[in-house]
């Protein structure tokens, strides 16, 4: 074996090994003082490409649950301002009920009841007006969908929410063609009169509906007639004279539709030639297309719930509403007509870390205009006037058609919140704790395994530098040889 001094391969191995194991400590080092597995590049490049990534989607989870409680406040914000439209149309209503009274009120008493009405009103369209969620107005239509009437020949009112067939609704317009034509039950009755002042001389009783109505013998036609009116909101029927001269009855269905009859029995044929008779209606079955967010889309709408006066009202599943006039109900076909024009609002909630995670909802508008049009044709709840008996119960009936329209709007608007909105700040919840928890296995440092590490590499660097010493003294031997000389 040859002795050097110029190259000492003993302490160059050494100190190569040296270096490695303070590397390794160092390394060791950072991630106990970070916590962190990959704190840089360099410690796992593909770690680190996994890991950002689930990064941002933690960072776009962690926003999206604030977005859906965001949306959550300014549902409840919407809500709150509707119950108290609810709340109004109620007192509304107890004026219009005290109104009716008209044995007990008199002109003075009802000119205040209609003043307290107009100004409750007026509170109503300022609620609409003004509530908003910062600076975002909620119920005064720009935030919601609106239905406008463009065929107000064939359609007397529309109502269309915010979803429609399951779907949320989109700008476009109405369509409607008729499957089945809506018919009200009536009965043409045998006997002949020669005017409406002729006297009915059969005395005795006949039933309608399930009323009796008496007569002595000594009545006018138009009498009788008028007795059988009086009825009508008891009985649901209306007789109406049929001819000039002679003259004949006819008993017609105030409502529409198959659930809607006539039952007529007259043993003693006071009105009729025979001793009973009954009729159905028929019900109104509609396709009604408009577009939604999903495409064009049709859906049945049924008749059958609707005065006969006001024109024959059509419902869907989800509230949404037309209500066509004789002319539209009759001329309608099914090759369809474009009978209105929907408007969408552009509220947009933000639910989901990634792109195309959004939902669409439309807060409706609640000025008095838009509410209870569809029971009194022409007039809504800005037009009632309980100043006259028919004013009073026009008032009642509209304010009522306000009331379940208001309280279907609460409904879907607290359906959104709690069983899309709530569930979904509970579900991003979720996802945002699995997605953390992955994220730690990749980028979080085993704080256990690294202390353990450390002392290993800290005893192989004291090792390390006792041989690194022991290496140096190596090339003193060959002065021993030089004394020797």
């Amino acid at each position: 074996m040859s002795l050097r001094i110029n190259t000492n391969v003993a302490a160059m191995n050494a100190l190569r090994n040296l270096g490695n194991t303070q590397m390794e400590l160092t390394g060791t080092i950072g991630r106990l003082s970070t916590g962190l597995r990959i704190n840089s590049a360099a410690d796992d490049p593909a770690g680190l490409i996994i890991s950002e990534g689930m990064r941002a989607q933690m960072k776009g989870l962690e926003q999206a649950i604030r977005n859906s409680q965001d949306a959550v406040n300014m549902s409840k914000t919407a809500e709150s301002a509707l119950d108290e439209v609810q709340r109004l149309l109620t007192n509304i209503r107890g004026l219009a009920v005290h109104a009716a009274n008209t044995a007990v009120v008199d002109s003075s008493g009802l000119q205040a009841d209609q003043t307290q009405i107009r100004s409750t009103i007026q509170s109503v369209n300022r609620i609409a007006q003004q509530t908003q969620f910062g600076t975002k107005k909620l119920l005064d239509g720009t935030a919601g969908v609106m239905a406008n009437v463009t065929s107000v020949n064939d359609v007397s009112s529309l109502y269309i929410g915010g979803t429609f067939a399951g779907m949320g609704t989109a700008t476009g317009p109405i369509t409607i063609s008729r499957v089945t034509q809506g018919t009200v039950a009536s009965i043409s009755l045998g006997q002949t009169f020669a005017n409406t002042s002729s006297i009915v001389p059969t005395a005795g009783a006949f039933v309608i509906n399930g009323y009796s109505f008496t007569t002595d013998g000594n009545e006018s036609v138009n009498a009788l007639l008028s007795k059988i009116n009086a009825m009508s909101g008891t009985t649901g029927v209306t007789a109406q004279v049929s001819g000039s001269g002679p003259i004949s009855i006819n008993l017609v269905q105030n409502q529409y539709g198959s659930q809607h009859n006539i039952s007529f029995f007259d043993p003693t044929n006071i009105l009729h030639t025979s001793a009973s008779g009954s009729a159905s209606g028929i019900d109104a079955v509609f396709n009604v297309t408009i577009t939604t967010q999903s495409g064009v889309t049709t859906t049945l709408f049924t008749g059958g719930r609707g005065p006969q006066e006001s024109g024959l009202r059509l419902t869907d599943n989800y509230g949404n509403a037309i209500t066509l006039t004789e002319q539209g109900n009759q001329s309608i076909t099914g090759a369809g007509a474009v009978v209105g024009e929907i408007t969408a609002g552009n509220v947009q909630f933000q639910i989901g870390a990634n792109q195309g995670q959004a939902v669409q909802f439309s807060m409706p508008p609640v000025f008095a205009n838009r509410l209870g049009t569809g029971v009194v044709s022409g007039m809504s709840l800005a037009d009632i006037d309980v100043t006259t008996q028919t004013g009073a119960t026009n008032a009642m009936r509209i304010i009522d058609d306000a009331i379940q329209q208001v309280a279907r709007m609460r409904g879907e608007l607290g359906s959104f919140q709690k069983n899309f909105l709530e569930s979904t700040v509970r579900s991003l919840g979720i996802s945002q704790e699995n997605l953390a928890a992955t994220e730690s296995s990749i980028r979080d440092a085993d704080m256990a395994s690294e202390i353990t590490q450390m002392t290993r590499l800290q005893i192989l660097n004291q090792s390390g530098m006792s041989v690194l010493a022991q290496a140096n003294q190596i090339p003193q031997g060959i002065l021993s040889l030089l004394r020797g000389g």
